[in-house]
């Protein structure tokens, strides 16, 4: 994963590449209790793609959804 913020317009003018001729548009927007993610639509020559968005715990916005947290151990509270 990218260690920068990558904004969900960012996101979107790589993947979209948005247009005044062909614009996008958020037409879905959900939190959930695994994370947020935004589904925004783009008319394209060929037809209307859509495509959702995950905004990830760095706050950087991808087309891959976040890993689940596992259980883990550690000995930070251990320590003291």
């Amino acid at each position: 994963m990218h260690t920068d913020k990558q904004s969900l317009h960012w996101a979107v003018d790589k993947w979209l590449a948005p247009t005044p001729a062909m614009p996008a548009r958020v037409v879905r927007f959900c939190r959930t209790t695994l994370g947020r993610y935004v589904c925004v639509e783009a008319l394209r020559p060929t037809g209307m793609l859509a495509i959702i968005f995950f905004r990830h715990d760095d706050g950087s916005w991808n087309v891959f959804p976040p890993q689940a947290k596992r259980p883990s151990m550690g000995t930070g509270r251990l320590a003291a």
